[in-house]
């Protein structure tokens, strides 16, 4: 689960990354394996996106910069499956921090990119569909989210992810349970299966009427043994 804040909202501009978290996640469980920093931008944060993350400049003084943590940082991504709320900002920035030290894309180390906020439009079209609403709609704890913050919003983005895709872990279980009551409900029909044999009148009037067809037919009927 990866999360940037961002000197602004378009690197074409000029914005730069300042702040990276990720939480890894392995069989839907977290390993506490986190990775997190702070990033020295080299230019002003607009007043708008400091009012979001509440990052200063002056705080990142002396804070590496990106080229100081890209090995570490893709050694942490290296070969993982990525989940981002609103994957092509981070991609974007990611992708324009890479290409500044001319460095390989982003999915050249992770292939596959999954986009919550996508998933989730999907799931609840017509709704609210940030971090936050989300957490609300899953009663998911976002109280301490005063401001927005990577790790925090990283740890929040996994649960929230957990949720967002439980209910196909829950179809699945509810299927499987069909699945097992229909066949015990098979074994239980074979087991209450009542075989009724042909009485001695049955059986006679039966070989009466394979006689009078085999006559009428000329002897070829196949069923009178």
């Amino acid at each position: 689960m990866l999360d940037t804040e961002t000197t602004g909202l378009d690197p074409k501009l000029g914005h730069r990354i300042i702040e990276i978290a990720g939480v890894e996640m392995i069989n839907r469980r977290l390993t506490g394996k986190h990775y997190h920093c702070y990033l020295n931008p080299d230019r002003d944060i607009d007043a708008g996106a400091q009012q979001v993350h509440g990052i200063s400049a002056e705080f990142l003084q002396d804070k590496p910069r990106f080229k100081d943590v890209v090995n570490e940082f893709i050694e942490y991504v290296n070969g993982a499956e990525l989940v981002i709320h609103n994957a092509p900002f981070d991609v974007g920035f990611l992708n324009h921090e890479l290409g500044m030290l001319q460095r390989e894309r982003i999915n050249h180390f992770c292939p596959s990119v999954i986009d919550t906020l996508k998933m989730a439009k999907e799931v609840h079209p017509g709704q609210k569909n940030n971090l936050d609403a989300l957490c609300r709609r899953y009663q998911v704890d976002n109280s301490a989210r005063t401001l927005h913050g990577a790790l925090l919003d990283a740890e929040l983005l996994a649960e929230v992810y957990l949720a967002l895709t439980r209910g196909q872990e829950t179809l699945n279980i509810e299927m499987d349970e069909v699945t097992a009551a229909s066949a015990s409900e098979q074994i239980v029909g074979q087991r209450e299966l009542v075989i009724l044999k042909a009485t001695q009148e049955e059986l006679e009037a039966h070989n009466s009427y394979l006689e009078a067809l085999d006559k009428a037919s000329q002897g070829t009927c196949v069923w009178k043994g």
